[in-house]
């Protein structure tokens, strides 16, 4: 064990050994004062978790860590169930699984890596009991559970925390009415009610208004308390015990509790962004957290007459930065839809809380009076913009492509049948980054957007083919759009010419090759493609044409007929699951020629991608370089 740190120093992390945890689990000392401990030092450890990662969620976790501390330490009982509903407070819960022993303490140091803590929860990892990330599923999977107990004539509780901003997701409140009804008094749902979203105050957002009024008219036996008080949750579960009705306690909080800095309680004024909301703190912004939470913990040991903690350290390792060559879609993308509403006044943009990550920031500071962010709430942002494009506005909808696409995927075609025109923008699309999780890895939206009538599915390869991108599907294209946008900045071997120009259903060659040709499209599939080829050419002496088509759905068979050529084997690379991506439609449109000209071969996902680093993901997936040129060549010996 080390020894105890003075001073924090900056490049170093600190954590917290498990020898310490049991320690205090130990300890003969008030619970609620042990809970306390117990919640500052897997907040110390969470903190580490996600520094050591370089991303991760502080705000989320801090804000929950004493209620979750309270249940593990104090509450459950060996047949109870607890879970978050909300998923971004995973490192919180992964600590203090840690801490109870209930996962291996190494795991500390594998968060958001291959075959270590995935970014968002998921049922591999012990103590896990469902997958989270996608909002607002809690409450339904509890009350599975209670009905999968009575079955089998089980006992046990069920605790599921929610967030607020998640209580914009109309599956909550579907959820409440049944629970009632089938008297599931062994749920208790906490509403972790720090008052902050992604982006902003819910209140700014989605005004939850009286919260206790709403629940109670659905039956629930409802209390409210300090969640950050464990003194006053505890006796707020000590009041429910005997209550008939499902449970509910709104747990007001606050966003990055136990670190002064990383804090918001000013609730009267405006937020634009939450600094710790995602992302890992830099170095001094993590020195600081840590030297607080450290000394807060020693005044409580000295306080309850205990010795102080031990710690263990290790220095920071460097990131580097993106090469500054990097292309970066989003603000290519910001700068085009810029551009695009200058020219039509009646183009506006709806957001759905990811206002940076969907590079929408610029926009609604220059058009204020057409932008309209519509919260965590994906259905009724969609079928909102179906209600603008009937009354002649140009729609464009934006979120993550992972949620986009599939939330309001019968909104999406509710609007392609009234025939009118909107846009949708997917951004963090394909497996990568691989950190958040199959959760957050859209890898299934061009399938379930591909069917819709009368709409095209793009993506652009690099920042030069964005612009154009938008511009074909706001001034040419005849029905609605979706465009599919990576949203690392990525380094690419390639570039298109200049004055490009899409053409419909048509793609460009990026390298020549006479033997065997891959099309592909996005920065991520088309930069490996392009280097497998090269390796691939040196190692066998054989050619690879490599071909840029940006057309998901879409493609003009004589053209894909002139671009195959003479290359006797065609390699369908897919940043998607093989089946219901670009590869499948090139499969169908060569199956309608007479003749098959090439050979067609597919590389995509086929299972549930993993969290993990970028290229942790992309090799254990098979879509990396190497696996690339290992298919190209099992295609020859076919």
């Amino acid at each position: 064990m080390g020894d105890q740190v003075g001073q924090a120093v900056e490049g170093t992390l600190y954590y917290i050994p498990y020898p310490e945890f049991e320690r205090i689990r130990a300890l003969k000392m008030a619970r609620e004062q042990r809970a306390a401990i117990f919640a500052d030092m897997c907040r110390l450890n969470a903190l580490y978790m996600i520094a050591r990662a370089g991303s991760g969620h502080i705000g989320s976790s801090f804000s929950s860590l004493d209620i979750m501390s309270w249940l593990l330490l104090e509450e459950m009982q060996k047949d109870d169930i607890f879970f978050s509903s909300k998923g971004h407070d995973a490192p919180g819960y992964y600590s203090a699984l840690i801490g109870m022993g209930r996962l291996e303490f190494d795991l500390i140091h594998k968060l958001r890596k291959i075959d270590g803590l995935p970014g968002h929860p998921d049922i591999g990892t012990p103590g896990i009991v469902t997958n989270t990330g996608s909002l607002g599923m809690g409450i339904s999977k509890a009350k599975g559970m209670v009905f999968a107990n009575r079955l089998a004539k089980r006992s046990g509780c069920i605790f599921v925390m929610t967030g607020d901003g998640e209580l914009q997701e109309g599956q909550f409140w579907e959820s409440l009415v049944s629970a009632v009804n089938y008297g599931l008094h062994e749920i208790t749902a906490i509403i972790d009610h720090n008052k902050l979203q992604s982006d902003t105050f819910v209140k700014n957002v989605s005004d939850l208004g009286d919260l206790e009024a709403k629940l109670r008219a659905f039956g629930w036996r409802v209390e409210r308390c300090d969640g950050n008080d464990i003194g006053a949750f505890a006796t707020t579960l000590a009041l429910l015990k005997d209550e008939t009705r499902p449970k509910i306690i709104i747990a007001d909080t606050i966003k990055g509790k136990g670190v002064s800095f990383m804090e918001h309680t000013s609730l009267d004024s405006d937020v634009a962004m939450y600094r710790f909301h995602s992302g890992a703190p830099d170095a001094s912004s993590y020195r600081l957290a840590a030297q607080e939470i450290i000394e807060r913990l020693q005044q409580h040991m000295s306080a309850a007459g205990a010795a102080a903690l031990g710690f263990e350290t290790i220095e920071r390792e460097a990131t580097a930065p993106p090469p500054t060559t990097a292309q970066r879609l989003i603000p290519a993308y910001t700068r085009a839809l810029l551009e695009q509403a200058e020219k039509h006044p009646n183009l506006v943009a709806l957001d759905a809380d990811l206002i940076l990550d969907t590079g929408l920031i610029p926009f609604r500071e220059r058009f204020p009076e057409r932008f309209f962010e519509c919260g965590i709430a994906e259905q009724d942002m969609v079928s909102t913009a179906g209600g603008m494009a009937l009354k002649g506005l140009l729609p464009v909808v934006h979120s993550f492509a992972c949620f986009l696409s599939t939330r309001p995927n019968e909104q999406i075609y509710n609007n392609a049948t009234e025939r009118t025109k909107i846009i949708y923008v997917g951004s963090l699309a394909g497996v990568v980054p691989g950190g958040p999780g199959h959760s957050h890895q859209a890898v299934r939206d061009i399938s379930a957007l591909a069917a819709m009538p009368g709409m095209t599915l793009v993506e652009p390869s690099c920042e030069a083919e964005v612009g154009p991108l938008l511009d074909w599907c706001i001034n040419e294209a005849p029905g609605n759009c979706y465009i599919r946008l990576v949203s690392l900045p990525w380094e690419i071997p390639y570039e298109l010419p200049r004055g490009y120009r899409p053409k419909y259903g048509q793609g460009m060659t990026i390298v020549e090759g006479a033997d065997i040709a891959i099309i592909t499209y996005g920065p991520v599939m088309l930069s490996a493609a392009v280097k497998a080829a090269d390796i691939f050419a040196k190692e066998k002496g054989l050619s690879v044409r490599v071909i840029n088509l940006p057309w998901l759905n879409i493609v003009d068979s004589g053209w894909l007929k002139t671009a195959i050529g003479s290359c006797r084997h065609l390699l369908c690379l897919d940043n998607h699951y093989v089946i219901g991506g670009q590869g499948a439609e090139l499969s169908r449109t060569m199956a309608q020629w007479d003749s098959r000209r090439a050979q067609v071969h597919h590389l995509g996902l086929e299972d549930i991608p993993p969290s993990g680093t970028n290229q942790e993901v992309l090799s254990r997936i098979r879509l990396d370089t190497s696996a690339i040129v290992e298919a190209l060549g099992k295609a020859l010996k076919q």
